[in-house]
């Protein structure tokens, strides 16, 4: 089930974000990678995650897919939590920045997007991927398509 494709017409996109925290299903990429969404306010999503074994590439550590997916869903949700009920987005470009290598050992995770300007054709966002201490292991920032329906 697509929750949000499932969503009543006419709902906004925080709305329609918000009604995905109630909900004990989550999109399925958030079952493959076991992440979910953690809060959500106008312009600001976040996401969290512990990382596991499955999650590791051949050198050790986990992969970078991993940080990516979370970093794009935050700052795409992010956006999201800004459009109106007949606009949809589509990631232009991601740029993301691996500060710190993720292991097991690193605890939860929680990727922050905000964005940073939204117009009618174009969003900028950022986010940070950080542990629960704080510590930075990632950044991105992100362009945005924004089209209507």
């Amino acid at each position: 089930m697509n929750q949000v494709a499932d969503m009543p017409a006419g709902l906004t996109g925080l709305e329609q974000l918000r009604r995905l925290l109630g909900v004990e299903t989550r999109p399925p990429i958030g079952d493959t990678l076991d992440f979910y969404l953690a809060e959500v306010e106008e312009g600001r999503a976040v996401f969290e995650s512990v990382p596991t074994l499955r999650l590791y590439n051949p050198i050790g550590t986990v992969h970078g897919g991993y940080t990516a997916t979370l970093l794009d869903s935050a700052c795409g949700c992010a956006v999201h939590s800004r459009l109106s009920p007949t606009q949809a987005y589509t990631t232009l470009e991601l740029k993301i920045a691996y500060h710190k290598a993720i292991t097991v050992d690193t605890g939860k995770l929680r990727a922050e997007g905000r964005v940073l300007t939204i117009g009618r054709r174009a969003a900028f966002a950022e986010a940070t991927l950080t542990d629960e201490a704080g510590k930075l292991y990632a950044s991105a920032t992100s362009t945005l398509l924004v089209f209507e329906r």
